[in-house]
């Protein structure tokens, strides 16, 4: 017999595994914030851009029936095959272009940004836009440079010029339409931009659905465009899938930092049989747009309130004081996105999704009741 060693107390193992923690994870990691998404149980919830219409009964029993018979037991395709088919026929996709997919547009945010990262390689973003652009290129020790916006969320299109000729950016991020401010930028500001780039220009179109403008038709007549996509804001958030749309030169460097099999069996399954509702899906983006044009007209009403011109399924708001507005908001079980402090062209405003009418509603009267106050 022996005697067992005394358990070391949680103090002390606590105080250990704070110091290996400094000594092994990256400095800059630990400065880090993860990325906070609010807890939504009971809300009306207007905060993360999404759908608001669930699928109608028949279209979840098709669902239901498929994701039964999906073999669990196997690993998914690790092409995405079947996927990809649904995708090019859903979207219009031109002949010649090549697509790799990812759980999420975030993940292929990673993907593009890892398969540039070379040694002193640049990052280049307006300012302000997605921040996922900026965490990344953080993680992968790239340099991050921004631009900032017009007062009016404009490009910046000649300061953009001076940026691209002075670091050489190997990657540029291009939002259209923008995240958070809404608006779709100017054409030629976009082409002068893509133009004088050196390397690749990224053309985000999460919003596609809800803008009057997408570059997929035009992706091969440049030779450094690539489009991100998602099919979150229409309807499959849950699903979690993302495309990138390009030269299969683009696609192909930028598939081999792809995990094997990254596209889960039930995103694979469900994916195809909802990309095949494309009039379910048309219906609710026009309803979407139909509601984000009562919700903009009720926001101009209030007095104090801007409502900025978008092209998504958000209105950005600048209002007399987001903080209280926000938490007020919260309160009456409504939650939406404050972005004030996040950038001074962004001060006391809200970020507000499109919701149905009847979520709308609800809103324009609370936000109606604030602004008598």
């Amino acid at each position: 017999m022996y005697d067992k060693p005394p358990a070391p107390s949680p103090i002390a193992a606590g105080a250990d595994v704070a110091a290996r923690v400094a000594t092994t994870i990256r400095a800059d990691v630990r400065a880090m914030r993860a990325y906070a998404v609010a807890k939504a149980e009971g809300m009306i919830k207007l905060d993360a851009m999404e759908n608001p219409y669930r699928l109608p009964e028949p279209v979840r029993a098709k669902l239901a029936a498929v994701l039964a018979d999906t073999p669990v037991n196997r690993y998914p395709d690790g092409g995405a095959d079947a996927v990809k088919a649904a995708l090019a026929s859903a979207l219009g996709l031109p002949d010649g272009v090549a697509l790799v997919l990812g759980n999420g547009s975030d993940e292929l945010i990673q993907l593009i940004t890892i398969a540039v990262a070379a040694p002193d390689a640049v990052v280049l973003a307006p300012d302000p836009t997605f921040e996922m652009y900026r965490i990344h290129a953080q993680l992968a020790h790239l340099r991050y440079v921004t631009v900032a916006l017009r007062d009016d969320f404009a490009l910046d299109a000649d300061a953009m010029e001076a940026a691209i000729r002075r670091d050489e950016p190997a990657l540029v991020w291009l939002a259209c339409p923008n995240n958070p401010t809404g608006n779709l930028f100017d054409e030629t500001d976009v082409l002068r931009i893509v133009r004088a780039a050196p390397g690749l220009v990224v053309i985000d179109e999460a919003y596609y659905a809800f803008a009057e403008r997408t570059f997929i038709p035009r992706v091969l007549q440049f030779p450094n465009v690539v489009v991100v996509r998602t099919v979150s804001k229409i309807g499959m958030a849950g699903i979690r899938l993302g495309l990138a749309v390009g030269h299969p030169a683009w696609i192909g460097e930028i598939d081999k930092v792809r995990s094997p099999y990254n596209l889960n069996a039930f995103t694979q399954a469900a994916a195809p049989v909802l990309l095949a509702e494309q009039d379910l899906l048309a219906n609710q983006a026009a309803a979407i747009r139909a509601e984000r044009a009562r919700l903009v007209s009720a926001l101009t009403a209030l007095p104090g309130v801007t409502a900025f011109p978008t092209q998504t399924n958000f209105v950005l708001a600048r209002v007399p004081d987001a903080d209280h507005w926000f938490a007020a908001l919260r309160d009456a079980g409504i939650l939406v996105k404050n972005r004030h402090g996040v950038h001074p062209l962004l001060a006391q405003c809200l970020r507000i999704t499109v919701g149905t009418p009847a979520e709308n509603g609800a809103l324009i009267a609370a936000l109606q009741t604030l602004a008598a106050c």
